[in-house]
């Protein structure tokens, strides 16, 4: 590891010990780092020689713009500095790991990815979900909760999928996943997970079905940064009686609308 470099790395999903062994290499060289909201702050002890400079990004929150961060980086590297982009879960799972890349590439910069485990996954682990499983499905799809552009996600195609859903950034449109899911065919009772702060000591997880979860994430006020998982797997996560109570009281909630 050499100097007037930037280290692109993945701090994993909030648990303090499931970083890397590289990252924490990384950041002991690091003279300046570069970091995400959603880093665990436990991580910085890692670096106490480094000069530490937020640049979060965050969903309805004011954030660094991601320009400014990519002229931050390279102005750094070339007065000489070693870099550390310090990233919640992997730089390359919607973590825009791919744009500071291309950044760098084209001033020059020396550079180096480091990854991480991304927090889908993990959320995933920590409910004992697997996200694959060979008598459930053939696969899993990452997926952002929303575009770029505002448009809408190719719904059919992920249901026709058949794979397991790890649906990052999607709290604020959690009814409309749910509801268009639905409306492109996937069953109403198919098994939904949202896992609230994945990994980390304040981590809350709610299992239903996917017609119920909009309002059992209301009433349980999960909030992001959530993961949500949609996929027959979901049956196979540890369960809790709360959340079986809840369940049972939507259900009795449901039944009366019906009849009324």
């Amino acid at each position: 590891m050499s100097a007037s470099k930037v280290y692109l790395i993945g701090a994993g999903p909030g648990d303090p010990e499931l970083i890397t062994l590289k990252a924490v290499k990384a950041l002991q060289l690091a003279e300046v780092v570069l970091v995400d909201d959603l880093v665990n702050p436990e991580l910085l002890k890692h670096c106490p020689q480094a000069r530490i400079v937020p640049v979060g990004k965050r969903g309805g929150c004011k954030s660094t713009p991601q320009h400014f961060i990519h002229r931050m980086m390279i102005a750094l590297a070339e007065q000489g500095q070693t870099v550390a982009r310090l990233k919640g879960g992997d730089p390359f799972v919607f973590g825009r790991g791919g744009e500071e890349m291309l950044a760098l590439r084209a001033a020059n910069i020396d550079y180096e990815i480091i990854p991480g485990m991304t927090s889908g996954l993990a959320s995933c682990a920590s409910m004992e979900v697997p996200v694959t499983h060979r008598a459930y499905n053939h696969g899993v799809t990452l997926v952002t909760g929303h575009t770029k552009d505002g448009g809408p996600l190719p719904w059919q195609a992920l249901v026709a999928s058949h794979t397991t859903l790890v649906i990052y950034m999607g709290m604020q449109h959690l009814a409309e996943i749910c509801r268009e899911l639905i409306a492109a065919g996937m069953p109403t009772d198919m098994p939904c997970m949202v896992v609230e702060n994945g990994t980390r000591t304040e981590q809350r997880g709610l299992t239903s079905t996917l017609q119920a979860m909009p309002y059992l994430a209301h009433q349980q006020s999960l909030k992001s940064p959530s993961i949500i998982v949609v996929g027959e797997v979901v049956k196979l996560a540890r369960n809790s009686q709360q959340e079986q109570d809840w369940q049972q009281n939507l259900q009795h909630w449901l039944s009366i609308g019906d009849a009324a």
